[in-house]
């Protein structure tokens, strides 16, 4: 199906609202930000996730450096709410992204389910611009990540519900898939989803 680009924020915001279509977000209206603001889930106390060998909390760290040095490589700034094995409470995260301007913000994240069948990455939004971001997201990881994506998901969590800019929280993968797992555990495997992360978000920046 060919979809026209128009021109009208109405038609452009009814684009983004369809999920799963071949156009989908592509002819939304761009978003303008210059920083991003990256949240690496969990963190000191708080492992998160704790599944065949992995730990949550030191699988979103390293993926949210390697975002981080993605996007500086392509000249934006970047401001992590942590960069160590450091607990910070979901309000200070806030807090944190809430202090940036023209900015968005991405949480990072890995699953778990006690039903181990379960696999694929999953993008959680709570606004309109939100969802932009996880639509774009969600279409890079399905073409260059291994295990794909399930899709997304509007959510209410505290990060997405207190951030005043675009935000999106990101599950990597399940752990408690022990197929996924592996790949997980795989440094190359995370580069790749560092990669979709970055060109999700760079598909819909305003030029």
């Amino acid at each position: 199906m060919v979809v026209h680009c128009l021109s009208s924020r109405i038609a452009a915001w009814f684009l983004a609202l369809i999920v799963g279509g071949a156009a989908v977000g592509w002819c939304a209206e761009p978003v303008r930000f210059s920083t991003v603001v990256i949240d690496a889930g969990h963190g000191g106390k708080d492992g998160g996730s704790v599944r065949n060998g992995l730990v949550e909390k030191k699988l979103c760290l390293d993926v949210a450096k390697r975002v981080e040095t993605a996007l500086k490589s392509k000249g934006l700034k970047v401001v992590m709410t942590r960069r160590t094995d450091a607990f910070v409470e979901l309000e200070q995260r806030a807090r944190i992204a809430n202090r940036m301007s023209s900015s968005v913000f991405v949480s990072i994240h890995f699953n778990g389910s006690r039903k181990t069948s379960i696999s694929g990455g999953e993008v959680y939004y709570r606004s309109s611009r939100g969802k932009l971001f996880a639509l774009a997201i969600s279409r890079s990881i399905k073409s260059r990540v291994a295990g794909g994506v399930r899709g997304i998901f509007y959510a209410d969590f505290k990060v997405l519900r207190e951030t005043t800019m675009p935000a999106v929280l990101v599950e990597c993968g399940y752990l408690s898939n022990k197929r996924e797992a592996l790949r997980c555990a795989d440094p190359a495997h995370r580069q790749k989803v560092a990669d979709a992360i970055v060109s999700g978000l760079l598909a819909t920046r305003a030029k």
